[in-house]
């Protein structure tokens, strides 16, 4: 067919024209129903199937997740309470408020008993708070030999309460050596301060937030 016979077609008597004319008028006509179909209608139901599938996949992550978490909830348990035991066993190392003055006792007792010489024994005048301890630094100053400071620094490790040693430094001296030392002792706080500590946050927070 040629170009003059497609110009000399009818468009208002399709029914007459060839076969070849008809066949291609219709698949123009079908490419131009699917692509008005998938603009007006199908563009936004394919959209709406993927965010649906998005949200089957989170919905059934989010599913494997929970169960793997009831399967493992005996074991968690059993962590919670082996964490819970171990906190205990570490509070009952720090002393509270009443037992601070027997703590310095021991330590400064562990110096003496093992013949050091104290030039320096001097608790700070504020203890640094934390959400549940106290903490106390002591500077401490000391001369002895050397095995005596060391044997002070293993009996203070072994007490029956949490005292660290920090910022140590030994020089010579005429008595032997100068041990010099930061001690920390901590001490739980007790209810009441624990209250009146998240009662101060909380009034720092509302006051910051206005």
């Amino acid at each position: 067919m040629t170009l003059d016979d497609i110009r000399s077609l009818n468009p208002r008597d399709i029914g007459s024209w060839p076969v070849l004319p008809k066949i291609g008028a219709l698949f123009i006509l079908l490419l131009l129903l699917v692509f008005a179909g998938y603009w007006f209608d199908w563009q936004n139901q394919l959209d709406e199937l993927a965010r649906d599938r998005n949200k089957e996949q989170e919905l059934r992550t989010a599913f494997l997740d929970k169960k793997r978490q009831a399967v493992n909830l005996d074991e968690y348990r059993n962590q919670l309470a082996e964490i819970e035991e171990s906190f205990g066993e570490m509070l009952k190392q720090l002393p509270n408020k009443s037992e601070m003055e027997g703590l310095l006792t021991d330590i400064n007792q562990a110096g003496l008993g093992r013949g050091l010489h104290f030039e320096l024994f001097r608790p700070a005048t504020a203890e640094t708070r934390s959400e549940f301890y106290a903490e106390l630094p002591i500077t401490i100053k000391l001369t002895g030999n050397y095995h005596d400071i060391g044997a002070f620094a293993s009996d203070i490790s072994q007490l029956s309460r949490i005292v660290t040693l920090n910022d140590i430094a030994l020089s010579t001296s005429k008595g032997g050596l100068t041990f010099d030392a930061v001690a920390k002792t901590f001490r739980y706080l007790d209810e009441s301060e624990v209250a009146a500590q998240r009662k101060a946050a909380r009034d720092a927070a509302a006051s910051k937030n206005k």
